[in-house]
């Protein structure tokens, strides 16, 4: 799975560095044999965020972005999205949405749901169903972030907040400190793992891919 991430990260334009964080030297050794850069980081950290943030702090890179390793189907030009929207230095964060119509899987707890206002300014995620009843189509979020810099280290430093805890959605920490997460919508298909039953619908939609 981390192999079709790193190459799928290998076909963004905007990515000067990719660079594979991990404190498991099984994960370090299978990427180094496909030619991934590997940094070790503590075996300390609570989330990923931390882990990249302290990458972060070792580099002078404006723009970081957080690439999960539980996102097979990621296409390079989602994270040029991300770069993108961060050349405005007033935005100290920005992820990923998709529309969905499918209004079967807005129940799903795994679905992260996502709320905009009119500027694609996140104003809350949830695992719950949100905007309650929406008959025509919602927002779901692809765990995907960008950074800038100096606010990654910072916003990794902030106790974790009440909502965030709720949740279990770190990126409401950001939004409960009062920081603007800026959301881009992408028109591609992506399906991260989080369950046994995501890898099923990964392989699905990567032969459908491949078929086309």
């Amino acid at each position: 799975m981390i192999r079709w991430v790193f190459e799928g990260a290998q076909k963004a334009q905007l990515l000067e560095r990719i660079i594979i964080a991990t404190d498991d030297n099984r994960i370090a050794d299978a990427a180094r044999k496909f030619g991934a850069e590997v940094v070790m980081t503590s075996s300390h950290h609570s989330s990923g965020t931390e882990r990249v943030a302290e990458i972060a702090s070792t580099l002078d890179t404006p723009i970081i972005i957080n690439i999960q390793g539980d996102e097979p189907l990621i296409h390079g030009k989602m994270i040029d999205f991300l770069v993108e929207a961060l050349q405005d230095e007033n935005l100290p964060m920005a992820t990923l949405i998709r529309r969905q119509t499918d209004q079967d899987r807005i129940h799903d707890k795994n679905e992260v749901k996502v709320v905009i206002d009119h500027s694609g300014n996140a104003l809350y995620f949830s695992r719950a169903p949100i905007p309650f009843q929406a008959q025509d189509y919602y927002f779901y979020h692809i765990g995907i972030y960008g950074y800038q810099r100096d606010f990654l280290i910072k916003f990794s430093k902030l106790p974790p907040s009440r909502l965030e805890k709720t949740e279990k959605l770190e990126q409401l920490r950001a939004l409960e400190y009062g920081h603007k997460i800026k959301t881009v919508e992408i028109p591609f298909i992506t399906q991260g793992v989080d369950t046994p039953g995501d890898i099923k619908r990964v392989e699905k939609l990567l032969e459908q891919i491949q078929n086309d």
